[in-house]
């Protein structure tokens, strides 16, 4: 293993190491536009030469691996005049945008102008003009004039998505990124172009023109879009910008974790967020009066339910209810659950395994046919097999062996279709707690509004058997509470019940009760996640 001496600092690396890898490693950041940890090195934009003992001339260190005892200094005149010059040379043709460009606050460039020049121009000609807003697909629009060339999405494109579909066109200072011929952009990672950007050049459609960087809060979290538990970041406001009236997630990207997604994620799970802030959000608990809901409170509408749950257990039994809770509630949600209907309530026939529910289109890279983040967890937890399965309490429901189903989360309707619908439309008592108002939820008795993955704190389970935390970053809209805080108001009312204040309770009981999260704790599981059982087991 080399060592070798940056800005008089010593460091030990890997053979094989960069010299802008090595840097990073003490914390020493170099300029660069073109390198990308996880794509090829072309060392085009010059941006990050430094100079090294001996040299006879500058060199780049995105792509010149270390050597013992190597002396290299990141920060001399030499170096400085070099990029104030590379700088010079890229905003000849650059546009002076920066106040309607989206990147602007993210900008590579525009940091490293402010870092390393500050240098008016000097170029007293007409700048060459380029090809502005091209259509690049569904979800990508490229302004050319923005672009400095380094290649990363035509890289991104061939050796991570695995399409040949952008290229890099004409010469010199016209050259410009870009679709080949009669094609667009087509895979599911396309997002991640804007992530990897530089400067304005590659936008997405959804984010354009919504939002300043700088105006967005962010909150590290777990994508909820499929079983793989893609690490992110949730961008939001605390308050409406620009007109756009109850929007206030605007984005999620990626957070790098390279035993789950590296730092790539997929499309759809980074668009799928829409539902937390969607007009068809519930909102506020209501109560079936005739055909209508009726909009009411907490208290009445749990005083009912509960009234309601315990009338059909004293009457007709434990056998008589039915829950179907869906994969998208966190660990301490299903824990909280089994609280209420197996321990309480003694109800067995609890399922989430509805036909189809792991019957999405998945791909080879992070997308997983399973759309559901935590349908691991949901099994370590004992949410399957105790009773009747889902589909045979529809078939129970519509017998009216079953009176009263409670359904969590989940949208039978959606996956068993009019089967299902002719089902819940004979229940008894048909309780429908979610976040948005769905099939299944038309046809409901009681509604309670749920919190989204936003709104709350807890963890999740994805298919690996990797243990991972969401973080809360707004309030609940509305009324809507956290699952395991409804089923903890709800359990108060039926019987002995544990006083849960928050999250971290929830899982401290389910840690000391569930063998494969014993001894775990918000603290142990850390922000990238932990292992705790094999993905085979």
């Amino acid at each position: 293993m080399p060592t070798l001496t940056i800005d008089d600092q010593q460091v030990t690396v890997d053979q094989g190491t960069t010299i802008l890898d090595a840097a990073k490693k003490l914390g020493i950041s170099i300029p660069h536009f073109c390198y990308h940890p996880r794509l090829t090195k072309v060392d085009a934009c010059r941006m990050c030469l430094v100079e090294v003992k001996d040299a006879p001339k500058l060199v780049t260190s995105c792509s010149n691996a270390v050597r013992d005892n190597m002396v290299v200094f990141t920060g001399t005149p030499k170096v400085e005049e070099a990029r104030k010059s590379i700088l010079e040379f890229i905003l000849i043709n650059h546009p002076l945008d920066c106040p309607i460009c989206d990147k602007a606050g993210e900008c590579k460039l525009q940091d490293y102008y402010f870092r390393h020049s500050r240098q008016p121009s000097r170029f007293k000609d007409y700048k060459v003009k380029k090809n502005k807003v091209v259509d690049l697909g569904a979800k990508m629009v490229l302004d050319s004039e923005r672009c400095v060339v380094c290649s990363r999405c035509v890289r991104f494109c061939t050796e991570v998505a695995g399409e040949e579909n952008l290229g890099i066109f004409n010469r010199g200072d016209h050259s410009e990124i870009g679709t080949y011929p009669g094609k667009k952009i087509e895979h599911n990672y396309q997002g991640n172009l804007a992530d990897i950007c530089p400067v304005g050049a590659l936008t997405a459609k959804d984010f354009r023109f919504k939002c300043r960087s700088w105006l967005l809060c962010k909150v590290d979290t777990i994508c909820p879009g499929c079983s793989n538990g893609c690490n992110a970041v949730v961008h939001f406001t605390l308050r409406s910008f620009n007109g756009i009236k109850g929007q206030r997630v605007f984005r999620l990207t990626p957070r790098e974790n390279n035993d789950v997604n590296k730092i790539w994620l997929c499309d759809v799970g980074r668009w799928g967020y829409s539902f937390v802030d969607s007009i068809d959000r519930l909102t506020t608990p209501a109560l079936k009066k005739g055909e209508d809901f009726v909009k009411s409170d907490w208290d009445t509408v749990l005083r009912e339910t509960a009234s309601g749950l315990k009338t059909v257990v004293e009457r007709y039994g434990p056998s008589a209810v039915g829950v179907i809770p869906s994969p998208h509630l966190t660990n301490e949600d299903i824990y909280a659950l089994k609280c209420l209907f197996s321990c309480v309530l003694k109800v067995t026939n609890i399922d989430f395994k509805l036909p189809g529910l792991d019957k999405g289109e998945g791909d080879k890279l992070l997308l997983k046919a399973d759309r559901h983040p935590n349908t691991r967890g949901a099994e370590l937890l004992g949410l399957s097999g105790t009773g009747l399965s889902a589909e045979a309490m529809m078939e129970k429901v519509k017998t009216g062996e079953i009176k009263a189903l409670y359904l969590a989360g989940s949208d039978p309707v959606k996956y068993i279709g009019e089967k299902a619908e002719e089902a819940l439309s004979r229940a008894e008592l048909l309780i429908f707690q979610g976040t948005n108002f769905n099939a299944s939820c038309k046809l409901a008795h009681v509604i309670l509004p749920g919190a989204t993955f936003v709104e709350k704190e807890g963890t999740f389970t994805n298919y690996q058997g990797r243990l991972q935390r969401i973080n809360k970053a707004l309030e609940p809209l509305g009324e809507a509470q956290a699952d395991w805080e409804i089923f903890t108001r709800l359990g108060k009312r039926l019987g002995a019940y544990p006083s849960y204040r928050c999250a971290e309770e929830v899982f401290k009981d389910m840690a000391g009760e569930v063998a494969p999260f014993t001894g775990l704790s918000y603290g142990k599981i850390g922000p990238l996640g932990i292992k705790i059982v094999d993905s085979k087991q």
